[in-house]
């Protein structure tokens, strides 16, 4: 992500060396902060709710795994001198067993989990990003930048909210 949001700010800057001052300075320029628009519409906001209940029922199975797997490792230890060696080992064994198994559902969970978040967002980046052309066109911006490609811009050139009220308002139509 560093290494993308570096390169779009070179070519920014390098695009924005290669424009006359003059013509710079009667260029419209806008900001967005596309994370921020498609986390505040209304869709935005349910996709999240939608997340976190999945997210957090997943997080409850797999804290109660863990605390089993706990409770195992603390009998594991009490028992471990009283075992034969052989069974403590085999007891051993099957504990990093479980442990890896837990481990890999945590990454499957992962996985399902940001599938759902990029399943429910698309549509939503996507009819947001049709929005910031529209602006464009309607209001005649040369050019409307995401506003983590640069370090610096004042509030005034962001028509973050702008967008989220359309959307929404779209919504209702």
């Amino acid at each position: 992500m560093t290494f993308l949001r570096t390169a779009v700010l070179g070519i920014v800057f390098a695009v924005l060396s290669l424009v006359s001052k003059d013509a710079l300075a009667q260029s419209r320029i806008a900001v967005i902060d596309l994370r921020r628009a498609v986390a505040q519409t209304e869709d935005g906001m349910r996709a999240q709710a939608t997340v976190k209940k999945l997210f957090e029922s997943r997080q409850n199975e797999l804290n109660k795994k863990q605390t089993d797997l706990v409770k195992q490792r603390e009998e594991l230890e009490k028992q471990a001198k009283m075992l034969a060696k052989d069974a403590l080992q085999k007891r051993q064994e099957e504990w990093q067993k479980a442990m890896m198994e837990l481990q890999q559902v945590f990454v499957e969970y992962n996985r399902e989990l940001e599938k759902k978040e990029r399943e429910l967002n698309d549509p939503i980046i996507e009819k947001v990003q049709g929005l910031v052309k529209r602006f464009a066109a309607q209001e005649k911006y040369d050019m409307i930048i995401d506003r983590s490609a640069v370090p610096y811009v004042t509030d005034s050139l962001d028509i973050t909210d702008r967008c989220i009220q359309e959307y929404n308002k779209q919504k209702g139509k």
